[in-house]
């Protein structure tokens, strides 16, 4: 997602906010604190206040009816806060399949030395990325379903569908070449029916368009997410997508993408 996009959105609408970021699970440029704050000033994440939530510490925040936790940790900063924008970029995801808002805020807000372990890693076990498929589907969902619960109807779900490639960002220079192309924004309070609309989107794309996307989120399993979410009664899989270039006219996902022009590299 192009910096100067969230710069403008921060500066112009949202002039009280800070970005909240974790540290990860794994060694690289945002394991620790220190790292991570270098890192955010190289990539030029100096326009507003970075919150690493998990500085000073955890918290634990409990998940209703979840299959696999009871409580999830995350970074205690987390507490000081009582609404959320979530601002993500959807893409394909190594693991999770494809990246919405939920893989967003059940990675993302998990800290990274506890929760994202309680997320990725069988207990006794030395492969840190032991869990996958469905099981890693519904540990992300219950740790989302503690961050959203905590603040209630508080947040808005914003996805933007462009620049996807079916790696995550964490990847980064690493990462598989965008054959997908643009598709825009999809907006919502509801996370299901946002994450729904977005995976609706890139289906209706062309065969051609989407196969490589649609090949990641299948031999992932990450449609779980999905399924899942409704499952956990976390939001609606049914929505109305209005067009808010067109005066708010109802559209279904084909007439969304009949205009989309191919990926050029």
């Amino acid at each position: 997602m192009p910096r100067e996009w969230v710069k403008h959105l921060v500066q112009e609408e949202l002039p009280d906010v800070s970005i909240i970021e974790t540290n990860t699970y794994y060694e690289g440029d945002r394991y620790t604190t220190e790292a991570h704050r270098e890192t955010l000033k190289v990539n030029g994440w100096t326009f507003c206040p970075v919150d690493i939530m998990d500085e000073e510490g955890t918290a634990m925040l409990p998940v209703k009816d979840g299959k696999w936790f009871t409580e999830m940790s995350v970074g205690n900063h987390m507490l000081n806060y009582d609404s959320m924008v979530t601002l993500t970029h959807f893409k394909g995801h190594t693991m999770g399949g494809f990246g919405g808002s939920n893989k967003n805020i059940g990675i993302g807000c998990a800290d990274g030395r506890i929760g994202k372990a309680m997320i990725h890693t069988a207990e006794g076990s030395d492969n840190m990325w032991s869990i996958a498929e469905e099981e890693l589907m519904e540990r992300i969902a219950e740790s989302t379903k503690a961050t959203i619960d905590f603040f209630g109807k508080q947040v808005t779900y914003v996805n933007v569908l462009r620049n996807m490639s079916v790696s995550c960002d964490c990847e980064g220079c690493a990462a598989a070449p965008v054959v997908t192309p643009n598709i825009g924004i999809v907006a919502s309070v509801d996370i299901l029916a946002a994450d729904q609309a977005s995976v609706d989107l890139v289906y209706a794309l062309k065969e051609e368009d989407h196969k490589d996307l649609v090949e990641r989120m299948e031999t992932r399993h990450g449609l779980r997410q999905l399924s899942y979410m409704k499952e956990l009664q976390m939001g609606n899989d049914r929505y109305i997508l209005s067009d808010i270039d067109n005066d708010d006219t109802r559209i279904c996902p084909k007439e969304a993408v009949k205009d989309v022009k191919p990926f050029e590299g």
